[in-house]
């Protein structure tokens, strides 16, 4: 069953408050989910742990809506480079690229992504648990679908070489992801690194997917 996207969207109560979800993320991303504690959270806040508590009952109960904003500014980064001009293989590219851009600019919201997907495969939670973490993993689909797509027209117009399209965008999709384990921004970076970064590990993915001319 596909999920809309608006389905990534965290709970909100009405008014919403990405600071809980940003202090969360930095938690989980330094100490891991297991050593990571409400109170941890609501100290980097600088707020008692009854906000938190205010949205959410639990610890996995957060975890999985800081996952949910993790993948919510994935399709908001991805989406308009789908509807730039050029091959299958040129919206491809910048897909992949804002994608990387997403990964570096949001790492904290990314790492608890990763994080989640390896909570989803050791399944060592509750039934609720489980059926969320199923529907995490259902808008991860989703969003690959999106680069899938996209693969199977430059397939169609010539500009893509690719047997198997499902393997091969698991695995330019999976190189991207793994910024979220190897990459640290360093002191003075601006923008313009981060562009050159996501540049250079696109053009590495695309060498191996373009077709010959």
């Amino acid at each position: 069953m596909k999920i809309d996207a608006a389905a990534t969207a965290p709970r909100t109560d009405g008014a919403g408050n990405i600071e809980i979800l940003t202090a969360a993320a930095e938690c989980f991303t330094e100490q891991g989910f297991h050593a990571s504690s409400i109170d941890d959270v609501a100290r980097r806040l600088g707020a008692t742990k009854g906000r938190v508590y205010h949205y959410y009952r639990s610890k996995t109960d957060l975890f999985f809506d800081v996952h949910r904003e993790g993948m919510r500014r994935n399709f908001d980064a991805v989406r308009p480079a789908m509807k730039l001009p050029g091959t299958g293989a040129v919206r491809l590219a910048h897909m992949l690229r804002h994608h990387a851009l997403s990964m570096m600019e949001n790492l904290a919201f990314e790492t608890v992504v990763v994080q989640g997907v390896h909570m989803h495969r050791l399944g060592a939670t509750t039934p609720a648990q489980r059926r969320t973490l199923a529907e995490l993993m259902t808008i991860r689909n989703d969003f690959e679908a999106l680069f899938k797509g996209v693969a199977y027209e430059g397939v169609e117009d010539g500009s893509l070489r690719i047997p198997d399209v499902s393997i091969a965008i698991k695995a330019a999709l999976g190189a991207i992801n793994w910024i979220a384990v190897w990459y640290r921004p360093r002191l003075g970076e601006t923008r313009d690194d981060r562009e050159i970064l996501a540049e250079k590990l696109v053009d590495t993915q695309m060498s191996g997917l373009a077709a010959r001319t």
